[in-house]
């Protein structure tokens, strides 16, 4: 069975940029998935989910959709131009871009995304984002497979 890293990228500090933070923290615990916070920068992303076969990101994506919008990427191409909007000194597009290049990327890496609301100073997510954060972490379950190997496991007791 391969390795599973969710990695909350994101700055708790500025609203729901903090909602990566918030979904590794549902996930916190789940049987299966290791789970991590980062900035956001190239270098410690890549230092983070080295040695991990299945990578998942999430983030807050401005890519002026509805606050709560949930946008699930594959990086089996260049990821589209999204607007420029992070708290991070290179956007998350940039930094995978960047591990492609220098041959860095996990084979199984997905990116969700979720469209904040605003990024001002706090550490309280909006309620779109908020509502967000269970759907992202069961989608992310479901996606790795947990949630159906977790309930084998507890009929096999």
């Amino acid at each position: 069975m391969s390795r599973a890293l969710v990695i909350g990228i994101g700055n708790p500090w500025r609203g729901d940029d903090g909602v990566g933070a918030a979904v590794v923290q549902v996930l916190a615990g789940t049987p299966g998935i290791q789970v991590a916070k980062c900035g956001g920068e190239p270098a410690e992303l890549m230092q983070c989910w080295a040695g991990f076969d299945r990578v998942i990101l999430v983030d807050a994506v401005v890519t002026g959709g509805t606050p709560g919008a949930i946008l699930r990427l594959t990086v089996d191409q260049p990821l589209p131009s999204i607007p420029r909007h992070s708290s991070h000194g290179l956007g998350l597009a940039e930094a995978v871009e960047l591990a492609r290049a220098l041959g860095e990327l996990p084979p199984g890496l997905v990116i969700y995304g979720i469209e904040p609301q605003s990024t001002d100073d706090g550490t309280s997510l909006s309620p779109a984002v908020a509502d967000a954060v269970t759907t992202v972490a069961r989608a992310i379950c479901e996606e790795l497979d947990i949630c159906r190997r977790g309930a084998e496991a507890q009929r096999e007791k």
